[in-house]
């Protein structure tokens, strides 16, 4: 959470110490923000956007209307890295200078044969030094808030019947097919003689042929072997228009043949499993688990609240008015 957080917010080596500089008080660079007092300049700002296009949309464009959210987004993200900043000062947290240390040494490692990195080394590392430590102060907060949960056996039992859905193993269906296989890049006219082809196979399996025998001839599924038989899939196993398709289904119905990806295949389901909550007692481990995450999470999310609740956050730029250049 916090390594990405910093990573999102786009603290490079000069943009991390830049706060502290005459640059944002009203040099080359102007002010986004202020965040109890302490400035962020509109070059950090275009630096997190920069960071959070990039992660988020693919070639780094926005969708259409999403635009003012993710300007809200890359405020956040930077209003957030500083109040938890000073909350690890105000708890005296120092950085794990050992794992910084061996950060740097891993820099070191993999740009060793890099002329650039040895020529441009003095002068980058201590900006990286700066934003190594952060990152391990802030990660040491989240750690020390987030804490080893203890919780009581009846606590444990709460949280298995307040989330049943948790612990409740999805429908599932059992299937046989036979595929009769079309390359997705060939023409109409050989899907259209494989629908014709499966349409005189599924009539002949509705009066009474025998599936098995027809699958193992006739598919060239990678359940031929077996028969057609496909085995037990979950909901959410199958694509979403299949799945619905065969909802419709009746056990034991050879249904009319359907277009699907690799081909045209004829279904039958052969048996369909409802719903089923585990008992507490083969799950109550995993509903310790995530009930110790959810109470983790949840002491993270108060304490950004908290924070943020009391922060002093002072926009200069309207980043709603104006796009940040890329």
């Amino acid at each position: 959470m916090v390594q990405s957080l910093i990573l999102a917010a786009g603290i490079a080596a000069a943009g991390a110490s830049a706060q502290a500089t005459p640059a944002a008080a009203g040099g080359d660079s102007p002010l986004f923000a202020t965040v109890n007092g302490k400035p962020v300049t509109l070059q950090e700002y275009e630096a997190t956007f920069t960071n959070v296009m990039r992660q988020k949309f693919y070639h780094g464009k926005v969708p259409d209307g999403e635009m003012a959210a993710v300007r809200e987004e890359v405020k956040d993200k930077i209003v957030q890295r500083i109040l938890l900043v000073e909350e690890a000062d105000r708890r005296g947290i120092k950085a794990d200078e050992k794992a910084v240390a061996e950060q740097i040494a891993t820099y070191d490692a993999r740009y060793a044969g890099s002329p650039m990195w040895q020529q441009n080394r003095e002068r980058l590392l201590p900006g990286l030094k700066s934003q190594l430590e952060e990152q391990s102060r802030l990660e040491l907060l989240e750690k020390a808030v987030r804490g080893t949960p203890s919780l009581s056996d009846d606590e444990v039992r709460a949280y298995y019947d307040k989330h049943p859905q948790l612990f409740t193993e999805p429908e599932k269906v059992r299937l046989s097919v036979i595929l009769l296989g079309v390359d997705p890049s060939a023409g109409g006219a050989a899907w259209q003689q494989a629908r014709a082809e499966a349409k005189r196979l599924q009539e002949q399996l509705v009066a009474g042929g025998d599936f098995a025998e027809a699958a193992r001839l006739r598919s060239s599924g990678r359940f031929a072997e077996e028969g057609g038989n496909a085995g037990y899939l979950h909901r959410g196993m199958l694509p979403e228009a299949l799945q619905k398709r065969i909802d419709e289904f009746r056990i034991g119905e050879v249904a009319e043949p359907l277009d699907i990806l690799e081909g045209v295949a004829i279904f039958r389901l052969d048996e369909r499993v409802p719903p089923k909550k585990r008992d507490f007692v083969d799950v109550a481990q995993r509903a310790r688990d995530l009930a110790g995450r959810d109470r983790q999470d949840a002491a993270w999310r108060d304490l950004l609240a908290s924070l943020t609740g009391k922060a002093d956050v002072k926009l200069v730029f309207n980043h709603t008015g104006a796009e940040p250049k890329k």
